[in-house]
Parts: structure tokens; C-alpha cells; sequence
């Protein structure tokens, strides 16, 4: 009697029809959660756009905020009439939603440019500072966090616990003063403010169209000498907000790494024999960078809210530092754009994050 036929054949089998169908729920989940990722961007800007123009109405129209004391009353009742300032705030309101949708941010009324033009030629210069306090985050905080998980509880780990929280807590222009007192004023080591030297500049100015982006200005350039200026530059504004955050991704790393040596599979790898070094390394190293990549997209808001003090106190020529001009000239309008452009690159940066960050680890998107 013949034997009857095998039925476990692995292309037919349960588990193997069960594979596809998993895949296809692991898509659906990742894209229903990009997409509702994504709506939530929309009342969140709705929002900060509408606390922002609120607050700036709070202290009365923009122009006699910008111009009082240096016009008569009617100059001053003519140009608000001509803005149409003098409309109820809620008309005000609907024509600055629709301003906005149709890219029109308004004129500034200290120097009469397009806001517009203000974020475009003042934006690059904030983001290079931004990317660069990112590259000394990583550098510091990543390495001195596995360090410190290394050394759990004993002296390089309460030395660098302490160190994180004077990282964190130590005000950015505070920080920015004693690396320009130290390094460029004592030591002579570095610029004291500015984004690169006046020979430099008139390199830029030779380029047919400019970036914006000083680093990539500089190696269009062709010249070695115009890049290490600009990198010269770049050094101790970089340190001063970037250490800001190198202190949170200090402890970030120690605390989920020292959490991840503690997992079963650390634990079975430990047993054959492998040294505490390689585990921190090997093993221990990916899922302990996990959380950095969550918080992200928060450290961008401290970042950009930490610029303003940075580029004031080293004189660099970005939003932030025209965001503290325009509040002195009370130029309201100037001020409302950057905010809520400001505003824009946060909600966008967070979304981004979410979204890599389910990429990377599946648990989130339930």
C-alpha cells in the first residue's frame, strides 16, 4: 500500500502562506502611520501659526509698535489704514491664513524687504549652525554616553553624569562667552565672530550664484584655504549649541545602553566568553541609539530656539540673529514670519523623525 503523499511541503505550508500576509500587514500598519503622522501636521502649524499672530496682536498693530514716537498721528493712522490694521482681528486673521498659504509672509517695516526674501537669504546660515551643533552632539554625547554605561556606577561615570548636566544646564550664550574668552581671545587659536573672513566673502561674491551655505560656497570655490576659514568659523558656535545637546544625548545612551546590557541576548553572548568592551560595542551599541533618533526631532526646536543667543553672541548672520534685530526695531511683521517659518521646520523635522524612526524600529508604529 502505497504511503500517502506530504502535505508539509514548505512553499504550501501554513507558516510560509502566513509570511506574505504578515509583510502586507506590517505595510498597512507603516503606511497608516505615516499618514496619520502626517495629518497631524497640519493643526499643529494651524496652531502655532494662530498663537503667534495672537501674541503678536497683543501688544497692538504692528506699525505703531514699529513706527510710534517717529510719526505724527495721522502718518501713523494713514499707514495703519493703508495696511488695513485698523479691521476687526478676525478679518485680519482670515487674510494673514491666506497670505500665508499663498507663500505672501508680508514686508518688514524697519527695512522694507519681503519676509519671504528675509527667510530664504537668513535661513541657510541657521541651518549650517544647526548641522553643525548636530555633529558635535554626536561626537560628544554618543561616545561619553557608552563610556558611561561602560563604566556604570564608578568614577568616569558620575565625572561625565555630572559633565551631561553642566552640558545641559550651562545658558548658551554663557557658554558661547567662554569659548570666545578662551579660545579666540586668549589663546588666539580661533575667529572671534562672524561666518568667515573679509577675503572669503569677496571669494563668495566671484560665484556665479550663491548657496547660502557657507561650507558648500566654500568648496565650490576650489580653494583649500576658503574652506578651512569657513570650518575656522564654524567651530566655536558649533561647540557652544551643540554641547547643549551632546548633555541629553549623553545620558540618552547611557541610560538605554546600560538598560540594553541587561537583555536577555547580552546576557547568552556574555556567557560564550564575550568581553564587556565588545558587547558594549556589538550589541549593545544599535538599540541604545534608537531613542537619540526619537528625540530628534525635539532637539531641532532646542536647537533653533538656542540659535537666536548663538548667533547674537557670535555674530552669525542667521535668523536667529535678525529675529533679535527686528525685536529691538519692534518690527512685528519680520518677527511673525520667522516664527512661524521657524515653526514650519520644526512640525516638518518631527514628522521626519517619526517616520525614520519606525522604519528602524517596528514597535512604534503600534
Amino acid at each position: 500500500m502505497n504511503a500517502p503523499a506530504r502535505t508539509d511541503d514548505p512553499a504550501t505550508s501554513p507558516a510560509s502562506a502566513a509570511t506574505p500576509r504578515k509583510a502586507r500587514q506590517a505595510g498597512s500598519s507603516l503606511t497608516r502611520y505615516i499618514l496619520v503622522r502626517f495629518l497631524l501636521i497640519l493643526p499643529t502649524i494651524f496652531i502655532l501659526v494662530t498663537l503667534v499672530f495672537l501674541l503678536m496682536r497683543t501688544t497692538g498693530d504692528p506699525i505703531t509698535a514699529a513706527l510710534g514716537g517717529r510719526l505724527t498721528a495721522d502718518q501713523l493712522a494713514e499707514r495703519v489704514t493703508a495696511a488695513g490694521y485698523d479691521r476687526p482681528l478676525f478679518v485680519q486673521y482670515v487674510e494673514y491664513l491666506g497670505q500665508i498659504f499663498t507663500g505672501d509672509f508680508g514686508t518688514t517695516l524697519s527695512d522694507n524687504r519681503p519676509v519671504l526674501e528675509v527667510l530664504f537669504v537668513y535661513g541657510a546660515a541657521t541651518v549650517e549652525l544647526a548641522f553643525y551643533a548636530l555633529i558635535v552632539a554626536f561626537i560628544v554625547g554618543i561616545p561619553l554616553g557608552m563610556v558611561a554605561a561602560y563604566f556604570r556606577d564608578r568614577t568616569p561615570d558620575a565625572i561625565l553624569r555630572v559633565l551631561a548636566i553642566l552640558f545641559y544646564a550651562t545658558p548658551v550664550f554663557f557658554a558661547g562667552l567662554l569659548l570666545k574668552l578662551l579660545f579666540a581671545v586668549t589663546l588666539k587659536w580661533l575667529p572671534v565672530s562672524g561666518r568667515a573672513s573679509t577675503s572669503s566673502e569677496l571669494q563668495f561674491a566671484l560665484l556665479d550664484e550663491r548657496s547660502g551655505f557657507y561650507l558648500v560656497d566654500a568648496f565650490r570655490t576650489g580653494d583649500a584655504e576658503v574652506v578651512g576659514d569657513v570650518l575656522q568659523h564654524a567651530v566655536l558656535p558649533g561647540l557652544a549649541l551643540g554641547l547643549l545637546t551632546a548633555g541629553v544625548f549623553l545620558r540618552l545612551v547611557r541610560t538605554n545602553m546600560i538598560g540594553t546590557l541587561g537583555t536577555d541576548y547580552v546576557d547568552a553572548a556574555r556567557s560564550r566568553g564575550v568581553g564587556e568592551l565588545r558587547l558594549v560595542r556589538t550589541h549593545a551599541y544599535r538599540p541604545a541609539l534608537i531613542p537619540i533618533i526619537t528625540v530628534i526631532g525635539l532637539q531641532v526646536a532646542m536647537l533653533l530656539g538656542g540659535a537666536v543667543l548663538t548667533e547674537t553672541t557670535f555674530e552669525w548672520k542667521g535668523l536667529g540673529f535678525q529675529l533679535s534685530e527686528y525685536l529691538q526695531a519692534r518690527d512685528f511683521v519680520a518677527v511673525q514670519g520667522i516664527v512661524v517659518l521657524l515653526a514650519v521646520i520644526v512640525a516638518v523635522t518631527n514628522f521626519l523623525v517619526d517616520i525614520i524612526a519606525a522604519l528602524i524600529d517596528p514597535r512604534v508604529r503600534y
